[in-house]
């Protein structure tokens, strides 16, 4: 039986050429050299996590995080976050927030507004000492933050609200957080 293939004609093959010799080797080009604010946020995201003992359990996609501790049956303790890779001003100071919980000490400020209030300080004050840019949108990130926060404390039947977070109660201009008076 014949099938399609054994109807069809043959080209001849060609003979075989030899092959040239081989070239220099190809020279490995180095990656494109980076942002000089890459580099910053870079070397202040290792800076941070060597002096406070933090890992960084995953890098996150978005600009938000996470930041907790274990501690083992043998009293060790693990600092972890999750935070977006700083890249930029936003996503740098949402890096610096989560450090900043470990900073002041997960736990430390009672209610939990108090502390996030605290750990946005935290962010804001590192960005100003390592010379990072504080943008209008950073600022607006802090106060939608802390908003969020008292609006959340105050669905869950808060009975005062801490003297630092009256500002961020309510609809009024976005504030601004007195980090560069400790600074």
């Amino acid at each position: 039986m014949l099938t399609l293939w054994d109807l069809m004609p043959m080209k001849p093959k060609r003979p075989l050429r030899p092959r040239p010799p081989a070239r220099r080797p190809v020279e490995v080009r180095p990656t494109p050299r980076t942002r000089p604010a890459t580099e910053r946020y870079e070397a202040v995201a290792r800076a941070m996590l060597a002096k406070y003992g933090i890992r960084v359990r995953k890098w996150r996609s978005s600009t938000s995080g996470v930041a907790w501790q274990v501690t083992y049956a043998d009293g060790t303790v693990s600092r972890l976050i999750e935070a977006p890779r700083p890249r930029g001003p936003i996503s740098v100071a949402v890096f610096l927030h989560e450090v900043g919980h470990h900073a002041i000490g997960l736990g430390t400020y009672k209610p939990r507004c108090l502390e996030e209030y605290h750990a946005w300080l935290f962010a804001l004050q590192q960005m100003h000492a390592h010379g990072l840019n504080i943008t209008p949108k950073v600022h607006e990130r802090v106060d939608y933050a802390l908003r969020y926060a008292v609006a959340k404390a105050r669905r869950r039947g808060i009975k005062a609200l801490p003297i630092e977070l009256v500002p961020f109660d309510g609809r009024g201009p976005v504030c601004e957080l007195p980090y560069l008076e400790d600074a």
